[in-house]
């Protein structure tokens, strides 16, 4: 993740991590210090967040629901 944000130059800061994995994408994310959005329209229920010992930043419907925070 910290090879990717330093290939665009981004930083963890100001970037965040949108996904529908539990164990990949928000994990990566959180890991990497950056927010993170759960996007329910993947693989990832609502009854499976809880097993997860990390919890999203934010979870939300769908990628539609981030457009205005673009």
């Amino acid at each position: 993740m910290r090879t990717g944000l330093n290939a665009i130059g981004a930083h963890s800061e100001t970037s965040a991590m949108i996904g529908d994995r539990m164990d990949t994408d928000v994990l990566a994310g959180l890991e990497a210090g950056m927010q993170t959005f759960l996007v329910r329209t993947g693989l990832t229920s609502d009854a499976d967040i809880a097993k997860y010992p990390f919890t999203p930043s934010h979870v939300v419907d769908s990628i539609a629901d981030l457009v205005d925070l673009v």
